[in-house]
This record gives C-alpha cells, structure tokens and sequence, in this order.
C-alpha cells in the first residue's frame, strides 16, 4: 500500500484495536499471578505506536494476548473484526497465520539457525501455501537492506542483520499487525537505529500497524504515540507533535494520565515522590484544573490556620478540631495551690490517728437479776454499810 493510500489515522476513524477493562490472570496449582488489571487501550489502523514499562508491569502480556496467543481473563480484546476473547480456536489459527506477525527479542525464536536468510523467510510461506514464495521473500530481504546476504547462513550474519532478517519472517504472509518485543535489545544503538528507520518505512509505505513494547523511554523519539502500563494498567501516554518553521521541524512531547471511564487515573511515580503523596490525598478544583495535595501537609496547613485564628480570637470559645480528626473529651483536674519560692506543692499535715473505741465497763451488779439483788455481795468500789 503507497502513502497515498494509507488509511486515515485521525481521531474520528473506528480504532482497529480496542481494549477496555483487561484483565488477564496467570494460574498454577497453588499461586495466581494478575499480569493485566483492568487494562484500557485504543490503536488506530496504520498507527506506530509503542508501550513502555517496566518488568513485571504487564507489556509482553499485553502483546501475547494481541497477537492471539494468550486468551484474556475478562474484559473485552478486539483487533479488527475479532472478538480474542470470544474467537473459536479456528479463528485463532486463521488470525495468527495471515494479519498478525512477531518480532521477538531473541533471534533464536525467530529463525532456524540451520537455514539461510532466504529459506527463514520462505518457510511460512510454504506453510501458508502462497504463492511465488520465492520472489516474495527476495523482495522482503530487499526491502530491509538484505538482499546481498539472503544466501548467508545465520552464523554468517550480526545481530542487527538477524534482527532485520526476522522482521522480513514477520511480514512473509502479509500481516495487518505487526507485534515487536523489545526487537532492538540486543543490539547497539547505530543499529537500532536502523531497524527503526526500517519500520517506519514499512509503516508508511505499507500502511502497516506496528506496536513495539520495550522498556527505554527514549522510544518516544522513533514513534508517534507512547503508553506507559504500570501495574497492569495504563498510566501515561505521550504524543509527539512536529512544528514546521522556516528552519526546520522541532519535535516536542506532550505527556497526558489516561483517565478510565470510572475516573481512575495513574499519577506519574516520580510526582508521587516529590511531594510525598502516600494513602490518602487532598483533591479540589482549581480553575478549570484538578488539583492534588498530600493528605498530611492538608492536616498540616489547617491546623497551622486554626491556631493563626486561635490568636485573633478572643479565646472565648475553644479552637475547632481540624477536619477528619476525632474529638477528644478534655481532662479536668483540680491542682493544689502552688506557695511561691516552692516548686511543689505543699502537702496537707498528718493528722493523728484515732483512738479505738473502748468497750463499755460493765460492774458485776449489772450481771445480776433484779429479783437477787437485795442478797448480793456489794460490788468492788461501792460504800459499806458497816
């Protein structure tokens, strides 16, 4: 397909690949490994684009479940007029032999070390029963720089030249897609350098869809569009805008947070850790802006307000609590009086104890029934009669 008959990339055009709410998880007997969380994803037909991460975020599982070799868990994937999740294992087969093609990092998954360039790149089209295979994979090496070398054993090529090598095997049955994970890791920068000169060739000449995953930010300078994915979800995206002035073309890039349809957002890690925002967060409009603040230094400015208002007032009435923080009940106790040039308080005297009550004296006449008493001895201390 020539230039002029590149499909249209605008933004009103149905997106070729659509994932919304992507999810995919890995099982083993006793663990369960979620690599995509809920992941949402729009390409355009004809589009370079790329997605970054790091390791573990999530990417090469977006890949496999895009080029139809992993089923996802939930959500919906849709590469053209196919539904991955729904797709019937003859789809699948059709689907990943004649509009998607792989470049892998490693060159040992993408050729047969025993074969020549040419024969690596005839080979699916043998298996694809095309025909004038052979004129096809002339015109694939020629078309990425190789056509002095297609007789060349594998042991006989660099590692750019394999790599380039694989992406003539990636194009043999003509693909509407192409996937590439990390295709220039093991190669140095001159290098890389080329293979993306050649992907932008076929994606402009051939109006080729092409999503490379790697894990180097600087892959924003060699495509148009950049999805950042960290814990399984989309975070960021950069785009790349070109002026055009009288002395040339400036390449700026504009970085926008991907918002879902539930208004969830990825803050950038690093915003995070400049102004330490952990947990809980201050969120408020601003203008026409949102605006997010740590959770603490929000409890800290208005504490800070509360006690600036604390010495206006006239201390009549007790300050506020600040907002979210439980009311504690004041103590009230009741302190001695303080004796000046004493640093504590005195202690009250010691009083003596009190005696215990004795018990009552009783004389022996109290023992004695009315009745006897006129014949009873006189009791001890009492007057004699004689």
């Amino acid at each position: 397909m020539s230039a002029a008959q590149a499909p249209d990339r605008t933004n009103g055009t149905q997106p070729y690949i659509v994932c919304d709410n992507l999810v995919k998880i890995y099982k083993t007997e006793d663990l369960e490994v979620v690599a995509l969380q809920g992941l949402d994803l729009e390409v355009q037909r004809g589009e370079m684009m790329a997605i970054i991460g790091n390791s573990g975020s999530g990417k090469s599982s977006l890949l496999n479940v895009l080029g139809g070799l992993d089923r996802p868990t939930a959500g919906q994937c849709r590469v053209g007029d196919l539904d991955i999740l729904q797709a019937s294992e003859s789809d699948l087969v059709d689907y990943k032999r004649h509009h998607v093609g792989f470049v892998w990092q490693q060159s040992s998954r993408n050729l047969v070390p025993y074969l020549t360039a040419f024969e690596n790149v005839r080979l699916p089209m043998l298996f694809g029963n095309m025909r004038k295979a052979s004129d096809r994979a002339k015109s694939l090496l020629r078309a990425v720089g190789l056509e002095d070398r297609m007789h060349h054993r594998l042991s006989q090529l660099s590692g750019g030249q394999q790599q380039r090598v694989a992406i003539a095997i990636s194009l043999a049955n003509d693909p509407d897609l192409l996937l590439a994970d990390e295709p220039t890791g093991e190669v140095d920068t001159q290098t890389a350098g080329q293979i993306y000169d050649i992907l932008r060739y076929l994606n402009r000449e051939r109006g080729l869809t092409i999503i490379i995953v790697s894990h180097d930010r600087n892959i924003a300078r060699q495509v148009e569009r950049v999805v950042a994915i960290r814990d399984g979800r989309t975070s960021t995206e950069t785009v790349r805008r070109v002026s055009i002035h009288e002395d040339g073309e400036d390449h700026t890039h504009d970085e926008f947070v991907i918002v879902d349809d539930t208004g969830r957002l990825q803050v950038p890690q690093e915003m995070l850790d400049q102004l330490s925002i952990r947990g809980r967060a201050f969120v408020d409009i601003e203008g026409d802006g949102i605006v997010i603040r740590s959770g603490t230094s929000g409890i800290s400015t208005v504490a800070a307000s509360s006690e600036a208002a604390d010495d206006e007032s006239d201390g009549d009435e007790p300050p506020s609590p600040p907002p979210n923080e439980p009311v504690i009940p004041a103590r009230v106790e009741l302190a001695a009086p303080v004796i000046p040039g004493r640093s504590r308080p005195p202690r009250p005297a010691a009083r003596p104890p009190r005696p215990a009550p004795k018990p009552p004296v009783r004389t022996q006449q109290e023992h004695i029934p009315d009745e006897h008493r006129p014949f009873a001895p006189p009791s001890e201390g009492s007057a004699s009669n004689d």
